[in-house]
């Protein structure tokens, strides 16, 4: 059990890709106790089954695995012994899965009526769309948060998967989680969450949205302020083949960032003259690619510019600003994001490793208190493994 803020929280986690892990990773990096339930039978989404090597899944880290057969009556029925000490579970199937399995939100809630039952999918449980297939990149399309990326003449640019998956999907869940938790606290009664990518993508595009009804924002894709439009708000290629970011917004800003380009104020129509911003990112770009990435931090790192270098993952682990704060940390040889928000009582940390499938099986149900003799009988069954 982890001393994080959510230290003593029970959850159960029926094994997924994607968003689903994400945010039962943010749970456990925060000290929730959590059991990943991974199939027994056939292999994860990394081609590995029960006893195969830990995968590189960061994703997975700090929970206990669980192989359990899902079809079998004995594997769904632990399950729900499971449940019934559970503060929640968090599933990603498509809408209905659950329910045939017999581990659906009624089923659960029965069971356990504190039981905070997440549901995290790409379209939501209801909707034309809801039971088809779907990814991140047709998500944050249908949502509208697609269409605006990308540069003026351009097709959309999808932001990896960044958008649906872990910022509109991933992460709600865990906070719809941790609200419920609080809700559940007083009311004494559990609920359901239905977390869907394609209203968290669309929750995201909210300032977005207050710019178009100011009418500050324009449709064309490239040509605002904050889309790669502005001359001062963009990435800039230096004389390495390297990048730099600039987000000088506010006029003291900018004006340190003419400052430090050595670039005439006076030579300059006004910031926010939009017809002109083609013309001067033009101009921009030819400064910066008199110097390397490296002689522009040095002269605007530590200044009021709004500047930093462009870095790569590789890279980024290694600048001293990161590097100070601990952003990123090392887990059995494995790179990675570290544990996040930051608490001054109670810090997350990472409990372990990702484990491969079923790797905690007895430790795990022992632990939730599944006695050893029904283990060995599970396990005779193969309900288990």
């Amino acid at each position: 059990m982890g001393a994080g803020p959510l230290s003593g929280i029970k959850v159960i986690e029926i094994a997924g890709i994607g968003p689903g892990p994400y945010g039962a990773m943010l749970l456990a990096d925060l000290g929730a106790d959590i059991i990943r339930i991974d199939r027994s039978t056939g292999v994860n989404a990394f081609g590995q089954g029960p006893g195969a090597e830990p995968p590189a899944d960061i994703l997975a880290r700090g929970r206990r695995s669980v192989a359990v057969d899902l079809k079998h009556p004995d594997g769904v029925a632990t399950v729900l012994d499971l449940v019934a000490t559970a503060d929640v579970l968090v599933e990603g199937f498509r809408p209905g899965v659950m329910e045939r399995l017999g581990l659906g939100p009624d089923v659960c809630l029965e069971r356990n009526p504190k039981l905070v039952y997440g549901r995290m999918t790409g379209w939501g449980q209801e909707g034309p769309y809801a039971t088809a297939a779907g990814h991140d990149i047709n998500y944050i399309a249908l949502a509208g948060a697609l269409e605006p990326l990308g540069r003026a003449g351009e097709q959309p640019t999808p932001p990896l998967n960044l958008v649906g998956d872990f910022g509109g999907g991933g992460m709600m869940l865990a906070f719809g989680v941790c609200a419920a938790l609080v809700e559940v606290a007083r009311s004494g009664e559990g609920q359901v969450i239905d977390a869907a990518m394609i209203d968290g993508a669309a929750s995201l595009m909210t300032m977005t949205w207050s710019f178009k009804h100011m009418g500050i924002w324009s449709d064309e894709r490239g040509t605002n302020m904050l889309d790669t439009g502005a001359h001062f708000y963009d990435t800039y290629e230096t004389a390495d083949g390297k990048y730099v970011s600039i987000g000088s917004i506010e006029p003291q800003f900018y004006a340190e960032l003419l400052r430090l380009t050595g670039i005439d104020p006076e030579s300059l129509p006004k910031q926010m003259d939009k017809a002109q911003w083609p013309a001067l990112k033009e101009r921009f770009a030819e400064v910066f690619k008199t110097k390397t990435r490296d002689e522009w931090s040095e002269i605007m790192e530590h200044t009021d510019v709004c500047f930093a270098p462009v870095l790569s993952m590789d890279e980024a682990p290694g600048h001293p600003h990161i590097a100070q704060r601990e952003t990123f940390t090392e887990v059995a040889g494995l790179v990675q994001p570290g544990p996040v928000p930051r608490f001054s009582r109670t810090p997350g940390s990472i409990e372990r490793p990702p484990p491969h499938v079923g790797q905690h099986t007895d430790e795990a149900l022992e632990a939730w208190g599944i006695s050893a003799e029904r283990i060995a009988a599970l396990k005779e069954s193969k309900a288990i493994v």
